[in-house]
């Protein structure tokens, strides 16, 4: 016997496990429902229990969000359950499907006074494809607002689920948990997997601990994984020692074997973090399984930015958290470049906005690191006259505009998912982003689902925000890749002093071209400190300047030590000044502040 109470790890028959995930949107109760289960199974000591028990990351509990998927071991009514804890944000999609692949049922969690949300959809169609169980709960039944037939029946609209098949629970209050968690031993099938067959096990996440080197969450698919074993790594081509196997409870506890269907974590004393990929097949090196597991897709990365170190010696400090960040979220990418402004550092690529945001504000804290991004991107294609393509993440790559044909740029097929009421001011928000309708359907008399193709351009920078400010919170949104589009883009560049600024680069839509330069150069105006001679501040598109402004000289009085006399001698000393500042002007530099460009590039402005 286990300390837990259940059956010790690797002597469980398949028969009484069940993997499963929970999937749902921001703020609709996952975390909340993690936590009573971990409290009704009595995994974790009354005392130590604290909410949001499994999101251990600071930032997580700061903004109340799930960024890492979490798995823990419970046991209920002789069976032992292993739930992994998703997040619920658009941007953190792809720790989703790395999550789904480790289980055979899914808890479709929805918030009985919302309904169900565009992001739920997606992840669902997903369990879907994954051929999961699919176990429907409506959450916060306490609450006043809340109408569980109303939107039982939109469920059985929309994902043909049975209205009577859907539970009522509160994770706040714990009422309806202990049924949904008999509907999960009930309805989940047991894992399939062969306990005399070669060791095949899949890494669906992993961490690095500077004591104790890589920790992979792995899920056992056939075979055992046993203490002191050697495994061979089957795409790295690697081969370890096992150093320690076991359970999280949800502390971890070391076990001495792990058979199939179990959930556990692996320390195989890996110090080079390319070894142990999520995705990765880990196998008996003696008895090597034929072939491996199905791995997941890289995710590709919508949105670019630099990221620099503010104190040029930290860049070798950046590349080691930039490496061992990979490890434990494998869904950005970064690879070095260097900038005029800037100094050396890394053009990095994230699946969104949200993302890039955390993963900055990771890399600072985790790491310690001070870190200046530059204005976010996107990849486009410029088609040259000779007929080649060039992909360009960077704004300051784009070839000469008398050697492109034309640009395109990546589109969107968003999902909003709106109360009627507000269907009139999301339209005008998607138009006023260059979107096209694909369609429009009312889900029931108060709510409608709206299709838009937006240029991923328009939507990375503030168009969440601006979503769920116009219809006070009540909107949803889900995107998708949709392929290129043909557009008139163009290069704004910024010259200061006449000297252009590289890190200030950006492509925009030549209607919009005009109005972000005037922005700009009416922002950099405020933020560089003036010098002894007038320095302009430019936007310009090729050879023609669309916006300018002056930040105006410091002058010295020339004249405080005359009074009276002649105008003539007032009047050299000006000339004299006026000559000592155009010499000035011609050889002097304008050093633009750090301050200047962590202002100007401040993704919320």
């Amino acid at each position: 016997m286990s300390p837990s109470g259940g059956p010790a790890p690797g002597k469980v028959p398949t028969a009484r496990i069940r993997n499963f995930s929970i999937i749902s949107h921001v703020d609709h109760g996952k975390s909340t429902l993690s936590d009573r289960i971990l409290e009704l199974t009595g995994a974790v000591d009354p005392r130590l229990m604290r909410e949001q028990y499994l999101d251990s990351m600071d930032i997580e509990r700061e903004r109340g969000i799930t960024i890492k998927a979490q798995n823990v071991r419970v046991v209920y009514r002789d069976h032992v359950l292993h739930l992994i804890d998703t997040p619920g944000h658009v941007d953190f999609g792809y720790e989703v499907s790395r999550s789904l692949a480790a289980c055979e049922g899914a808890v479709l969690l929805v918030d009985a006074s919302q309904g169900i949300q565009a992001q739920t959809l997606a992840n669902t169609y997903q369990a879907i494809e994954h051929d999961l169980e699919i176990v429907a709960a409506l959450n916060k039944i306490d609450l006043p607002a809340a109408d569980p037939e109303r939107y039982a029946k939109e469920i059985e609209q929309i994902l043909g689920i049975d209205a009577d098949q859907i539970l009522r629970i509160s994770a706040k209050t714990g009422q309806g948990v202990p049924e949904l968690l008999d509907a999960i031993v009930e309805r989940v099938p047991a894992p399939k997997g062969e306990r005399a067959a070669s060791l095949r096990a899949l890494i669906f996440d992993s961490a690095y601990d500077q004591y104790r080197g890589v920790v992979s969450s792995v899920r056992i698919v056939d075979g055992v994984l046993a203490s002191g074993a050697r495994l061979r790594f089957m795409q790295a081509g690697a081969v370890h020692d096992v150093e320690e196997i076991g359970v999280r409870l949800p502390e971890q506890r070391r076990a001495e074997e792990l058979g199939p269907g179990e959930v556990g974590y692996l320390i195989a004393g890996i110090k080079d973090v390319g070894e142990a990929r999520s995705g990765e097949t880990v196998t008996d090196a003696a008895v090597p399984a034929t072939e491996a597991l199905a791995g997941y897709r890289d995710p590709k990365p919508m949105v670019f930015c630099g990221l620099y170190p503010i104190d040029g010696d930290e860049l070798p400090e950046l590349r080691d958290a930039l490496d061992k960040l990979k490890l434990n979220d494998a869904s950005f990418t970064y690879e070095p470049e260097s900038s005029h402004a800037l100094g050396f550092g890394f053009r990095c690529g994230f699946l969104g906005l949200l993302h890039m945001e955390i993963v900055r504000e990771r890399l600072e804290r985790e790491f310690d690191l001070s870190l200046i991004a530059t204005a976010p991107s996107v990849e486009y294609r410029a088609n040259l006259a000779d007929g080649t393509v060039v992909e360009v993440d960077n704004p300051t790559d784009l070839p000469d505009a008398a050697r492109i044909d034309h640009i395109d740029e990546p589109m969107l097929t968003v999902t909003v998912l709106t109360p009627s009421e507000y269907t009139g001011t999301v339209m005008d928000l998607c138009q006023s982003r260059r979107g096209e309708m694909g369609r429009m359907e009312y889900l029931s008399p108060e709510r409608v689902e709206l299709v838009y193709s937006i240029p991923l351009a328009e939507v990375v920078v503030d168009f969440f925000d601006q979503l769920k400010s116009r219809t006070k919170g009540y909107a949803s949104l889900d995107y998708e890749p949709a392929g290129y589009a043909t557009a008139n883009l163009v290069r704004v560049d910024l010259m200061i002093n006449h000297v252009p600024v590289d890190a200030f680069s950006t492509i925009v839509h030549r209607g919009q071209a005009d109005a972000y330069g005037r922005r700009m150069t009416e922002k950099l105006r405020e933020l560089i400190p003036r010098q002894l001679f007038d320095v302009p501040i430019q936007a310009a598109i090729g050879g023609r300047v669309v916006a300018r402004e002056t930040v105006k000289a410091r002058r010295k009085d020339v004249l405080a030590k005359c009074y009276g006399g002649d105008i003539t001698r007032k009047r050299k000393l000006l000339e004299r000044q006026k000559e000592g500042k155009k010499r000035m002007k011609n050889i002097g530099r304008v050093e633009v502040p750090q301050e200047a460009f962590i202002s100007a590039l401040r993704l919320d402005d």
